[in-house]
C-alpha cells in the first residue's frame, strides 16, 4: 500500500475525523516533499493540533520509502499554557492506540516501528514535559524511535537552551541533543510568545549557519498571526467544506456593557453572569485581574452556586491545577473529549477564569462574559464559546468609558493578569513602567473600536463569528494586539556560554536563559515562585556544610507541579503576614542561576519585596502558607491546614500513578523498583540510634524515569564486560539505522565500547559496594548493595586514561580516536567543558598525568563544538549515552562476554 495514496482514510482512522482540505494540502504540498512551512494561520476549532497525525502519516510513508533520513524522527508541540499540554498529550495517546488498534493503521505502524533499534509495543514514543506528569523517558530512551515530546515554552525553551528548568547538570546536553536535533518544532499559538518564536528560528539559522548534525526545523502554528508576509493557510476548497464552514460562521453574538468605573467591573460581570442561574448551560467568564476572579467567585458562592463554580488562574500551585485540569467536574463539562473516568457536574456551572483559561484549551463554552482586552487576548477568548458552531452563543463585554491614552497612563492601579499564566519556572518579567500601561490601555481602545466595526445583528448585537472577525482590515487587527516585548536578540557567543553545562557556578556572560524565552515587557510586574520542601526545616545549622542546598537541589530538582506562581508584591504580601507569627522559620530562596541563599523568614521580609524579583521561595511545610485550593495564604494557622498537603516533591507519579521518587526514614521500607541515590544522617555528632524521632534520611528515584540520564538504572547486577559489550551492540544498531557515516559511526560505537574502562578500580568499586572485587568486577551495582563511600572519582576520565595509550586505539584515524574520547568523557554530562579540579584525579595514576589529560578535555570539546555545531556534538554524545541507557535496563546480557583485555593499561599504583 503507498500510504500516500491512501492519506485520507489513515487520516480518519487515526483522528476519528475526516481530513480538512488544509490538512490534505500540508501532507501532500509540504511533509511529502520534505518541505515544513515556516508559518501556518490555520482558525480556531479546525484541527491545528492534527499536525501530529500529518506527521506521523509522512513519517511512515518516508521510512517506506527509504527517505526516512531527511524528515525529522521526533515532533515537539510547545505550547504556552500547561493546561493544554496534557489535551494535546491525550490526542497523541489516542493516535498511538489507533496505530495499535486499527487495521488500517498497521502498514502505518509497522514503518514507524521499523525505524527504531530494538522491538518495541509501542511504535512511537510519547512524552510531556511540564508538571506533575512530566517526562516518562520515552522521547530520550532511543533516539532511533519516533517520538511526540508536547511541553510548554519554558519547559522546551530551556531545554534548547542547554539549561532545562528543574533538570540537573548531567542529563541538560542529552534534553537539548533529543529536542534540538532531528526534530520538527512545532509552535502552537505563536503569536503570544514572539520572543520564543524568534529564539527558535534563530536556532534553526545558527544551525544552518553551523552545519549542525540533524538541524531542527521550526513551524509556527497561529489562528492570530501578528505579523504579514506569505503563510500556508485556508484556501477556497476549506472555504466551501461544510463543516468548515459551520465553524467559521458559528454563531456568536456580542454585546457591550459600559461602566463608568473600572471598579465596577466585577459587580457587572457578576450581574451579567447570574442572568444564566438556571439556563443549564456552560458559562465561562473572563477577567483580566485576580481580585476580579476572587470576587466573581465569592459573589456565584453567595448566590448558591459555589458547588456550580471554578477558578482557572496561573497563581494556583502546579499540583493543584493538575489535578483541576484532569479530574475536575465542572471543568470536565466544558472540555470536548473529557477523561472519560471524569464525573461530569450537572446544571449551570460556570468557569471563571484570567488568561489561564484563553489559550489553546479544548474547551467550550454556551455563554461568556468578559472584561475588555487586547484584541489578541480577545481573539482567544471568543474561540473558547460554541467552537464548533453547535448552538447560539451570546457574548458581553464590561468595559470602562474609554478614557484618553494620557489619562490612562497617570493609573496607579496594580498591573492586570493579561499575561500571567505561561507556566513558566522562571517568568520573563521586567519592572512596571507607565508606558507599557499607555500601550497596552491603547491596545484596548483599539479593541473595542474594531469589534465594533463587526457585522451587527439585532438587540444592539455583533457577530463575532471567526470569518467575521478574519474580515476585519489587518493592519487594524493589528494595531490592537498585545504591546510586543521586547525581544532580546541572541548571539553565537551566548549560544556558546549556554552550551557549557559543566559549569555549574555563575559565568560572566551566561544569563539566566529567561528572557530569551518571553521577551522584556515593561508592563509586566515581576513574579516569584513559592514551593514548600521538607529539607527546609531539616537540613539545618552544621548539616548545610555536609549537604549543600544546591547539591540536594540538583539530586531532587523542583518539578513544576510543586510552585505556585504569583506578581512579587503578592507574595511578599502573605510572606509579611507568615513572618510575623513565625520570623525565625528557616527559608532558602534559589535564584535564576539555581544558587541557594540560606536565610530566615524575617531576613527575607527585611530584604524587601524587591529582593524577590524572579527567585523561588522554599518553605517548610510546618509553615503552612497554602489554602486547600493550591493558593499562597498567609493568615492561615500552622496547626489548621485541614489535610493540605505542603511537600508534594515525592507526589511526581507517572502515567500508571505509581511516583517517580521517594525520601524514607530509618527503617522504613524502601520503595520497590527505586535505587538510593543519597543517605543523610541528620544526626552526624550523635553515637546513639535509639533516640527519639528520625535520623537516616534516605531519598530514592525511579530509574529511567527520574532525573538522571537512563544509564544509572540496571535492573539487575551487571559485570562490567558484558555491559561494555552489551552497550557497543546498541550503539551499533543505533548507529545503522541513522545511518551515520564515519567518522562518527566508528567514534560511536568505539566510545560505547570502552565507556566504563574506568571503573575498575578500587575505589569505584567500593563505592558502590563492591565487596569481591577484583574477582568480581561490576559496572552495576545490583538490588541490595549499597554504596560504602562516596567519591570524588569520575570513571570517565579514568577511561579516557586507560584507552588514549592502548596501541590498537592509537593507530585508528585521528579525527574518530579525537570523538569517541570526548564521547567518553562526556557520557554522563561532565567534560562540557571540563571536568573540575576536584574531580580531575585518578586513584591510580600520576597526578600530573591525570591532570593533562583534564587540561585537554575543554580544548577538545571546543575542536569537536566548532566541528560539529552545538546542538551536533550534544546529539553524537546522547547516542553513547542512549546506548549506555539500553544497555543498563537490559536484563538480556547474553552477548558473549570475556574478561577485560589485558592489553589495555591501566597505569601504574600511586
Amino acid at each position: 500500500m503507498i500510504l500516500s495514496e491512501r492519506f485520507d482514510s489513515c487520516f480518519e482512522a487515526l483522528t476519528g475525523n475526516a481530513p480538512f482540505p488544509w490538512q490534505q494540502a500540508l501532507f501532500h504540498d509540504h511533509f511529502l516533499k520534505l518541505r515544513f512551512p515556516a508559518r501556518c494561520d490555520i482558525p480556531t476549532g479546525l484541527g491545528k493540533t492534527s499536525i501530529i497525525a500529518l506527521w506521523l502519516i509522512a513519517l511512515a510513508h518516508h521510512a517506506r520509502s527509504g527517505t526516512a533520513l531527511g524528515f525529522p524522527r521526533r515532533l515537539v508541540y510547545v505550547i504556552n499554557r500547561r493546561t493544554v499540554v496534557d489535551q494535546a498529550t491525550l490526542e497523541a495517546e489516542r493516535m498511538r492506540e489507533a496505530l495499535i488498534r486499527e487495521p488500517e493503521l498497521r502498514p502505518i505502524a509497522k514503518a514507524l516501528e521499523s525505524l527504531g533499534s530494538r522491538s518495541s509495543d509501542n511504535p512511537i514514543a510519547i512524552s510531556t514535559l511540564r508538571g506533575q506528569f512530566a517526562d516518562n523517558a520515552e522521547w530520550r530512551d532511543d533516539p532511533t524511535c519516533p517520538a511526540v515530546v508536547v511541553g510548554t515554552v519554558d519547559m522546551i525553551g530551556s531545554r534548547l537552551l542547554f539549561s532545562g528548568y528543574g533538570r540537573g547538570f548531567k542529563s541538560r546536553p542529552l534534553h537539548a541533543a533529543f529536542l534540538g536535533q532531528d526534530a520538527l518544532l512545532v509552535h502552537d499559538e505563536a503569536h503570544l510568545e514572539p520572543a520564543f518564536q524568534a529564539l527558535a528560528t534563530a536556532i534553526e539559522q545558527e544551525q544552518e549557519r553551523c552545519r549542525d548534525f540533524r538541524r531542527v526545523r521550526v513551524v509556527a502554528l497561529t489562528a492570530t498571526s501578528r505579523s504579514g508576509g506569505e503563510s500556508f493557510g485556508l484556501k477556497d476548497a476549506d472555504h466551501r467544506h461544510p463543516e468548515v464552514r459551520k465553524r467559521v460562521k458559528a454563531r456568536k453574538e456580542i454585546k457591550f456593557f459600559p461602566i463608568d468605573d473600572e471598579s465596577k467591573t466585577a459587580d457587572e460581570i457578576l450581574r451579567l453572569a447570574l442572568r444564566h442561574k438556571h439556563s443549564g448551560e456552560r458559562i465561562i467568564v473572563f477577567v483580566r485581574k485576580l481580585e476580579h476572579v476572587e470576587k466573581v467567585v465569592t459573589g456565584l458562592r453567595a448566590a448558591r452556586l459555589g458547588d456550580q463554580t471554578q477558578a482557572l488562574t496561573g497563581t494556583i500551585r502546579g499540583y493543584e491545577r493538575d489535578a483541576l485540569a484532569t479530574s475536575d467536574p465542572i471543568f470536565a463539562r466544558f472540555m470536548a473529549k473529557p477523561n472519560p473516568k471524569a464525573v461530569l457536574s450537572a446544571g449551570t456551572v460556570y468557569l471563571v477564569c484570567t488568561s489561564a483559561g484563553e489559550v489553546g484549551v479544548d474547551i467550550s463554552a454556551d455563554h461568556m462574559i468578559c472584561d475588555l482586552t487586547p484584541f489578541d487576548s480577545m481573539a482567544q477568548r471568543l474561540g473558547r464559546v460554541n467552537r464548533f458552531g453547535e448552538g447560539d452563543a451570546t457574548i458581553d463585554i464590561v468595559h470602562e468609558i474609554q478614557r484618553t491614552a494620557e489619562a490612562a497612563g497617570t493609573r496607579t492601579t496594580e498591573p492586570d493578569e493579561s499575561t500571567e499564566d505561561r507556566g513558566s519556572f522562571q517568568n520573563a518579567g521586567a519592572k512596571e513602567k507607565s508606558s507599557g500601561n499607555i500601550a497596552f490601555d491603547c491596545a484596548r481602545k483599539r479593541t473595542l473600536s474594531l469589534l465594533e466595526l463587526l457585522p451587527r445583528r439585532g438587540d444592539r448585537r455583533y457577530d463575532a463569528c471567526p470569518a467575521a472577525l478574519a474580515d476585519l482590515p489587518q493592519d487594524q487587527r493589528h494595531a490592537a494586539f498585545s504591546p510586543s516585548p521586547v525581544v532580546v536578540p541572541v548571539s553565537d557567543i551566548l549560544f556558546d556560554a549556554w552550551a557549557l553545562t559543566s559549569v555549574r557556578d555563575r559565568l560572566p556572560g551566561r544569563p539566566p536563559v529567561a528572557d530569551w524565552l518571553h521577551g522584556v515587557a515593561d508592563w509586566e510586574a515581576p513574579e516569584t515562585h513559592v514551593a514548600w520542601r521538607e529539607e527546609i526545616g531539616v537540613i539545618i545549622g552544621n548539616l548545610l556544610t555536609e549537604q549543600t542546598p544546591e547539591d540536594l537541589l540538583d539530586e531532587y530538582p523542583l518539578k513544576p507541579h510543586e510552585l505556585l506562581r504569583d506578581r512579587t508584591y503578592r507574595v511578599f504580601k502573605q510572606l509579611e503576614k507568615l513572618a510575623a507569627g513565625h520570623g525565625q522559620s528557616p527559608a532558602w530562596i534559589v535564584d535564576e542561576g539555581e544558587s541557594v541563599t540560606v536565610t530566615t523568614l524575617a531576613k527575607v521580609v527585611e530584604e524587601g519585596r524587591n529582593a524577590l524579583s524572579r527567585k523561588t521561595v522554599l518553605l517548610p511545610p510546618g509553615l503552612g502558607g497554602l489554602d486547600s485550593s493550591g493558593m499562597l495564604d498567609g493568615t492561615i494557622d500552622p496547626e489548621d491546614r485541614s489535610g493540605i498537603v505542603h511537600d508534594v516533591a515525592d507526589l511526581w507519579i507517572d502515567e500508571k500513578g505509581a511516583p517517580r521518587r521517594s525520601r524514607v526514614w530509618d527503617d522504613e521500607d524502601p520503595p520497590r523498583g527505586m535505587r538510593l541515590v543519597r543517605t543523610i544522617d541528620t544526626r552526624p555528632n550523635s553515637e546513639e540510634d535509639d533516640i527519639d524521632g528520625r535520623r537516616s534520611w534516605h531519598w530514592y528515584v525511579k530509574p529511567r524515569s527520574a532525573d538522571d540520564d537512563g544509564s544509572q538504572c540496571a535492573v539487575q547486577k551487571q559485570e562490567l564486560t558484558s555491559h561494555l559489550l552489551a552497550t557497543e551492540s546498541f550503539a551499533t544498531k543505533i548507529a545503522a539505522k541513522l545511518d551515520l557515516g564515519d567518522p562518527e559511526a566508528s567514534a560511536v560505537r568505539i566510545a560505547a565500547r570502552w565507556h566504563d574502562l574506568g571503573k575498575n578500580r578500587a575505589v569505584w568499586q567500593r563505592s558502590i559496594g563492591n565487596h569481591d572485587y577484583p574477582e568480581q568486577v561490576l559496572a552495576k551495582s545490583g538490588r541490595g548493595m549499597h554504596p560504602i563511600k562516596r567519591t570524588e572519582y569520575r570513571h570517565e576520565l579514568g577511561s579516557v586514561l586507560d584507552l588514549q595509550n592502548w596501541p590498537d586505539f592509537r593507530i585508528l584515524p585521528q579525527e574518530v580516536r579525537e570523538l569517541a574520547l570526548h564521547l567518553i568523557a562526556a557520557h554522563h554530562g561532565r567534560a562540557r567543558p571540563h571536568f573540575p579540579i576536584k574531580e580531575a584525579f585518578d586513584p591510580e595514576r600520576r597526578d600530573e598525568e591525570a591532570a593533562e589529560i583534564a587540561r585537554e578535555v575543554p580544548r577538545r570539546f571546543a575542536r569537536l563544538q566548532r566541528k560539529y555545531g552545538r546542538w551536533g556534538l550534544a546529539y553524537i554524545e546522547s547516542l553513547v549515552r542512549a546506548a549506555d541507557a539500553l544497555a543498563s535496563q537490559s536484563v538480556d546480557m547474553s552477548v558473549s562476554a570475556g574478561a577485560l583485555p589485558r592489553s589495555i593499561p591501566r597505569g601504574r599504583a600511586r
